[in-house]
């Protein structure tokens, strides 16, 4: 590979990562999300990898799409802008209606009584249904109230970032990369990939590492409503160009 290409490599890994980190919205999501839903390190890793390589390989296939019929640059650019505008409506809805979800939960949580007969003794207990939304607790009380439902959040997350455009990675690296070789599209989209991923994982890992040495108990049963506000946030400020 000539030096061209080098030097496009290296843009590839910073523009990756500057826009990764300057674009709030790869990783807050998964840093809400798991915390409200208690994921484990590993499972939070691996939804936020499968989100990030959604993310990249939508934008590479619009991409390949154009480099194989010829469409310029100004279309594509053009679908990547719809499909932007699609991304933060969905994070907006989403964040909106966990949100609501949320508020009415906490709303409803009530305790209730329950009798148990062991023989000629009878007593009552009380207690509360926490149970996340589509998420199966460590320990539970089972009364009954039919199957749990289907945990959609990452499925949820997936398609949102598959909407989402990498805005930079068709003008500014696919196209100069096509008009080299074949190699060197191929080296300089998965350096970007690689790039956006990482910083991806490695911001949500540090962020959620800190919020784990700070105890705020009082917020620790508002961690969904936060959760929502954030996404729907983070949708907000997309549609807004910020």
């Amino acid at each position: 590979m000539g030096n061209d290409i080098w030097i496009l490599i290296a843009t590839a890994a910073s523009i990756g990562f500057v826009h990764t980190l300057f674009g709030p919205d790869h990783y807050l999501p998964f840093i809400v999300m798991s915390k409200a839903k208690n994921w484990t390190t590993f499972r939070t890793v691996t939804i936020t990898v499968l989100c990030g390589l959604g993310h990249v390989a939508s934008s590479v296939v619009i991409g390949a799409i154009g480099l194989v019929f010829g469409i310029g640059i100004s279309k594509l650019e053009g679908v990547e802008s719809v499909r932007g505008d699609w991304a933060a409506w969905a994070f907006l809805i989403f964040g909106v209606g966990y949100l609501i979800w949320a508020i009415l939960k906490q709303r409803k949580k009530k305790q209730h009584t329950h009798i148990h007969a062991h023989g000629k003794i009878v007593h009552t207990h009380q207690h509360n249904h926490e149970h996340p939304i589509g998420e199966t607790p460590k320990t539970s009380h089972s009364h009954g109230h039919g199957k749990q439902n289907t945990n959609l959040t990452p499925w949820i997350l997936f398609l949102v970032f598959v909407l989402g455009p990498c805005e930079p990675l068709i003008p500014v690296l696919m196209y100069p990369a096509a008009q080299a070789s074949t190699a060197g599209l191929i080296a300089v989209t998965s350096v970007f990939a690689l790039t956006t991923i990482v910083t991806m994982v490695s911001v949500v890992l540090a962020v959620n590492y800190g919020v784990s040495m700070v105890k705020v108990e009082k917020l620790e049963k508002h961690t969904h409503v936060i959760a929502g506000a954030t996404i729907a946030f983070s949708g907000g400020l997309i549609l807004l160009g910020l």
